[in-house]
């Protein structure tokens, strides 16, 4: 796409926009300097960040390098994200100045992305394909029955499940996702890269407005949004908040139980529910 579509709006977060060109162009740079610093072949690679443009970069050009991510939400207590930093083995971190004061103690290095990616030594590094075995991202269960587990996902399961959801429930380039869901939380992967398999575009909600009823219905009403995914609760958020519904929407609701009462309500507010 981005070679087909340059100009076109690949991603949104708030009033920032990147088109598939500049995507491609800063997860391109950034890819190729993880590798300058060894991380490959399955090296596990933090991401301490706010959901922002740069999250998705940093999710993106880690993928890319070879080695996998794990989400580091910063919502998180500390003592959980130092143990899942020291049980993958991260040696470094890709996270934004705002947060190093409460980051995690750890000995890994830390890269501030928000200041620009720092230009590789050598812009000509060969980016060898990523076998689809090759783990893309680490998720770590919550810890419920113990200390937390960290679950690798392959490039293999993840472009097996973005292209069946491309093609049931469906998703175009015209499409546009509203993405609500912490990195953290495995639903995530579809939000951020279903839009872009496709070339349609994603619209990342930032934190602070993630959980504001409100927020939601004002970037539903005022955006072209054709398509979102939540939790129970959160479409109950919105519905508490007056939300009256939106005729052109296809929901996606996961994640929990989705109890028949949510789900009529649903169904006569938008086009389409996919449980």
């Amino acid at each position: 796409h981005a070679v087909q579509s340059p100009e076109k709006i690949a991603a949104i977060c708030e009033d920032n926009t990147l088109s598939y060109a500049q995507l491609n162009e800063r997860v391109l740079k950034l890819s190729t300097l993880l590798i300058e610093k060894g991380m490959n072949n399955g090296e596990k690679v933090g991401i301490y960040l706010s959901r922002s443009l740069e999250m998705l970069i940093a999710a993106l050009a880690i993928m890319r390098s070879g080695a996998a991510y794990v989400p580091l939400d910063p919502a998180f207590p500390k003592d959980r994200l130092a143990y899942m930093i020291n049980d993958a083995g991260i040696q470094l971190i890709l996270t934004e100045t705002a947060l190093l004061k409460d980051s995690p103690a750890s000995a890994a290095d830390h890269i501030c992305l928000e200041q620009g990616i720092p230009e590789p030594l050598n812009s000509d590094i060969n980016q060898k394909p990523v076998s689809s075995d090759s783990c893309a991202y680490v998720i770590y269960t919550s810890g419920s029955t113990g200390k937390p587990k960290g679950v690798q996902i392959s490039h293999r399961s993840l472009m097996n499940f973005l292209h069946s959801m491309k093609v049931k429930p469906g998703f175009s380039g015209d499409d546009i996702l509203l993405a609500v869901t912490t990195l953290s939380f495995d639903i995530s992967g579809l939000e951020l890269y279903l839009p872009l398999l496709c070339g349609g575009t994603v619209d990342i909600v930032p934190p602070n407005k993630v959980a504001n009823g409100e927020e939601l219905i004002r970037r539903l009403e005022e955006k072209m949004i054709s398509v979102m995914q939540a939790t129970p609760a959160t479409w109950r958020l919105l519905l508490e908040s007056g939300w009256q519904g939106k005729k052109n929407l296809r929901i996606l609701c996961g994640g929990e139980a989705f109890p028949e009462d949510l789900a009529s309500e649903l169904t006569s507010r938008s086009s389409e529910v996919w449980n």
